[in-house]
């Protein structure tokens, strides 16, 4: 079923996201605009000067005239914002590198983007020791180089010259929509990382969108504990604190809950944007009255159980909606609106559900096995387009071809869309498996293992993938670092509440193991888990 939106006309009137920045560090040049738990923070004049001064340096001491892409290795604070939109600013290409990853597929990154110089810091690399096919640049270093004819320069432009005069300066007024803005590489939770490219488009209509579907406005501090190489934490709280009103917050790492929640009191912030794994987290480690201040808190990545969103209710006062997204697609898609945010003429609430897609985004689900569009409330292959869907992977036009159909992104999700538009995930192609010739939902063979042990509320503790077998074609593998009763029992209690005989893993299926893997985002590593299985 096909659901169409009013497309949004201002997505493909766009101007360059820097230009953006440029406009509303002006109207905000007086107003805190961002901060860290370091204790730095800027106003929108100081982002702006310190962004221009930045890329002075950058252009004078580092950069060659030809570097178009430039690698980033920072977590989430303000000197990432910094090079984030000095290198905007440039016209040059961010690349965002996830730095919990080994050397060897940070630098397959850096080979694909043919990166020289990657902007980093002492402390991230003593923390992370990757050996780098590139050469590092110190932020701290080059605070030290920059000249006071840097600073008066950028005082200058920030606070005298016209807006107007200063991007045609900067040759922004030359930026297209369909411009590369950034590569984003994939998680990696299936294989080898893909760059994909986002356009000054994709990242612009989504930030929009976003903006609109929760009525963002400058009384509103964004908490960003997401990491810049993550597509949510590069949109939501990167370009959303660049383009939109809010304040931003950040902290280097969403594992340290208490860290986070004493930024939180402090700042007032009023959205997060976390993967459960993290309000979890949050949920044992916080004080009450840490995230009283919030009133969106968005899940993604992973699915929102009720429990979950029930407790943490309880104890912050603000209940968590899910939404979805996917790197692909700028990232997000759809979302659930919470009440306080709905304007009554938009989205909604629905439980279960990720929500409607956001404004001009189109979607539709089809047969997995025809490709025939199907009805509402029909389980098939969700299919998306607008203007949040990728340029296409780089370098990779044959790898790029075999995810679009007809002008569609397949997202590789199988999911239901209901009467009124309310999208359903209910698994995913490369997460099922054929067994006696039916297709085996690992998610739901997953949900239903953790319903008979009472643990909805931790889907960390187990995964379920499939191995080859002779004679049914696949079998699966349960992958768990330990539960509170044996297969036996397990088989007994998913025969009871009705499960169909081949989605129960046999008893000798159950593996356990040190830690089920997980990826920096808090998402399952699907490579890992299927490797342990095979192993």
């Amino acid at each position: 079923m096909e659901r169409k939106p009013a497309m949004d006309r201002q997505a493909d009137n766009q101007i360059a996201l820097a230009r953006g920045f440029v406009r509303m560090c002006r109207r905000n040049l007086l107003r805190a605009k961002v901060a860290d738990s370091s204790g730095l923070g800027l106003t929108g004049g100081g982002l702006l000067a310190g962004s221009l001064a930045l890329r002075r340096v950058l252009r004078r001491e580092v950069l060659a005239q030809d570097e178009r892409y430039v690698g980033i290795l920072l977590p989430p604070s303000v000197g990432s914002v910094l090079a984030n939109a000095a290198l905007a600013l440039d016209r040059r290409i961010a690349v965002n590198l996830n730095y919990t990853l080994s050397s060897e597929l940070v630098n397959a990154c850096l080979a694909q983007c043919g990166i020289r110089h990657v902007l980093t810091s002492p402390r991230l690399m003593e923390r992370f020791p990757l050996k780098l096919d590139a050469c590092p640049v110190m932020l701290e270093d080059l605070h030290g180089l920059v000249r006071r004819a840097d600073k008066l320069a950028a005082a200058a432009q920030t606070w005298l010259w016209p807006a107007a005069m200063l991007e045609r300066w900067l040759g922004l007024t030359a930026v297209r929509p369909d411009d590369v803005l950034t590569v984003m590489f994939t998680s990696g939770s299936t294989g080898e990382p893909k760059g994909v490219e986002l356009t000054q488009r994709n990242i612009g209509s989504n930030v929009a969108a976003l903006g609109r579907l929760i009525r963002l406005s400058g009384r509103d501090v964004l908490l960003g504990v997401l990491p810049m190489f993550h597509s949510f934490g590069y949109t939501t709280t990167l370009w959303t604190a660049l383009m939109l009103e809010p304040k931003a917050v950040y902290h280097y790492t969403p594992l340290e809950a208490r860290q986070i929640g004493q930024l939180c009191r402090a700042h007032g912030c009023t959205v997060l944007i976390a993967a459960p794994t993290f309000l979890r987290a949050y949920l044992r480690r916080c004080a009450g009255e840490d995230f009283r201040s919030l009133e969106v808190v968005f899940a993604g990545a992973e699915q929102l159980s009720a429990e979950l969103a029930e407790a943490f209710q309880r104890r912050f006062g603000v209940r968590p909606v899910e939404g979805y997204g996917a790197t692909e697609l700028s990232p997000v898609v759809a979302a659930n609106i919470p009440p306080n945010r709905a304007d009554g003429s938009t989205g909604g609430l629905r439980e279960g559900t990720i929500g409607r897609p956001l404004a001009g985004i189109v979607v539709k689900v089809i047969d997995l096995e025809s490709g025939r569009e199907l009805g509402p409330g029909r389980q098939g292959m969700l299919l998306v387009r607008g203007p949040n869907v990728m340029k296409g992977y780089l370098g990779r036009p044959g790898l790029t071809a075999e995810v679009f159909r007809d002008g569609w992104y397949v997202t590789g999700d199988v999911a239901t869309i209901d009467e009124e538009g309310f999208i359903r995930i209910t698994g995913r192609a490369g997460r099922f498996s054929k067994i006696g010739g039916e297709m085996v939902p690992h998610l739901a063979v997953e949900a239903a293992i953790r319903s008979v042990l009472g643990l909805e509320d931790e889907p960390a503790a187990l995964a379920v993938t499939a191995v080859p077998d002779e004679k049914k074609g696949e079998r699966l593998i349960v992958l768990h670092a330990g539960l509170p009763s044996g297969p036996e029992e397990i088989r007994r209690r998913l025969i009871d509440k009705g499960l169909p005989s081949l989605w129960i893993p046999a008893a000798d299926a159950f593996r356990q193991v040190e830690a089920v893997p997980l990826l920096g985002t808090g998402k399952l590593d699907l490579e890992r888990v299927r490797e342990l299985a095979l192993g």
